[in-house]
């Protein structure tokens, strides 16, 4: 009995994402496309195949774990006659990159121009901006149709011609040979690039393009709240695409700037507020800055250095939700250090009636010279 884990090189608790990245990586390692004239590289693709179609269905992998090979039915070397069972699409993806149909049916694949490019820039807007959103200018070097040409491409009163390579088609078809024999797949033609004619005489301000670079400037509706690398996408503000094919996208990467007050932390903002030693020893009324009218902040007495205080609604908005953060005051008690002698003989005679310690009074030059030499 063959031991399909082992030929995928999986355990048995392998999940179903795991199974398929593991017969993908033998597929790839054993096709024969990538190992010509060795059978024995055939014969592992076909026993990965083999094993992918068991383990990749869940009800036949249900019936393997239980019975074995036997539980299968007869079936282990593929279901109704296909040699590689029901998962002959991963295949398919696996070395067509899923696009479209092998057979060259049903599906098919790319025609007429091509998409334009998507831009990429970066928006540089203040706290403020960021908080409350708005519309904000960006502006970007890109590729847009082109007014001589009409975006054909050719000089005007010039003709086009039918593509010699794939008959006007604008596509064109590869046959390969593999064990399961012809397959056919259908791709955009690389002369005409889909359009299925090609240009007489290419217009000179394009050279053909029908396309051409210019500064074009764009308004972003920038949402409340947003925050450094955010990113907004603006569908179909990217570049045209050459020969009157639709514009790719602009995304717009926000970077808000440094705020000289307010730091953004989350949804909350925090505002270093310098005070007094003395407002903080006595209390006082602070008119404190915040993003829209400066509010009053009472600071009771006895106030450390460090304590916080809350403005709720005072932050960030929500980007995704209702409400808004709040505005965190710290205080920051500042120490004078350039006292007058009225103001240092007073803060002397508070340390005296506190019974507190203090440092004798500066002697001067002088002083501490003849000091250094007892």
């Amino acid at each position: 009995m063959a031991d399909h884990y082992a030929i995928l090189g999986v355990s048995k608790n392998a999940n179903e994402a795991e199974i398929k990245k593991a017969y993908r990586q033998q597929a790839r390692k054993y096709h024969p496309d990538q190992n010509p004239d060795n059978p024995e590289a055939e014969a592992k693709f076909k026993e990965v195949a083999n094993a992918y179609e068991v383990l990749g269905d869940p009800e036949r992998r249900s019936r393997y774990d239980r019975y074995g090979d036997d539980g299968l039915g007869g079936q282990g070397g593929g279901a109704g006659g296909n040699p590689f069972g029901a998962n002959l699409g991963d295949i398919f993806e696996t070395f067509f990159g899923g696009g479209g149909n092998p057979f060259g049916g049903g599906a098919r694949g790319p025609s007429g121009p091509p998409r334009g490019e998507d831009l990429e820039t970066v928006l540089d807007i203040d706290l403020s901006a960021a908080v409350f959103g708005g519309e904000q200018t960006v502006s970007v070097k890109t590729a847009v149709a082109c007014e001589p040409c009409d975006t054909t491409g050719a000089e005007p009163d010039t003709g086009t011609s039918t593509c010699t390579e794939c008959n006007g088609a604008g596509q064109v078809q590869r046959v390969r040979q593999s064990i399961l024999g012809q397959m056919v797949t259908t791709a955009q033609c690389p002369t005409c690039s889909g359009r299925g004619k090609t240009i007489d005489q290419p217009c000179k301000s394009c050279r053909g393009e029908g396309r051409q670079l210019e500064e074009v400037s764009y308004t972003v509706d920038v949402p409340a709240g947003v925050d450094s690398g955010s990113t907004l996408r603006l569908t179909g503000r990217g570049a045209a695409g050459p020969h009157g094919g639709r514009q790719g996208d602009l995304y717009v990467h926000i970077n808000v700037e440094e705020h000289k007050l307010f730091e953004r932390v989350g949804s909350d903002l925090l505002l270093l507020q310098p005070i007094g030693v003395v407002q903080a020893a006595l209390g006082v009324e602070l008119e404190i800055p915040t993003l829209e009218e400066p509010e009053t902040l009472v600071i009771p007495a006895g106030t450390n250095s460090g304590r916080r205080f809350r403005l709720r609604s005072m932050g960030v908005p929500h980007v995704n939700g209702r409400g808004r953060g709040d505005l965190i005051v710290e205080l920051v008690v500042k120490t004078p250090t350039d006292l007058s002698d009225e103001e240092e003989a007073l803060l002397r005679q508070f340390a005296e009636l506190r019974s507190e310690t203090v440092a004798p009074p500066d002697p001067g030059f002088f002083g501490k010279v003849k000091s250094a030499f007892k």
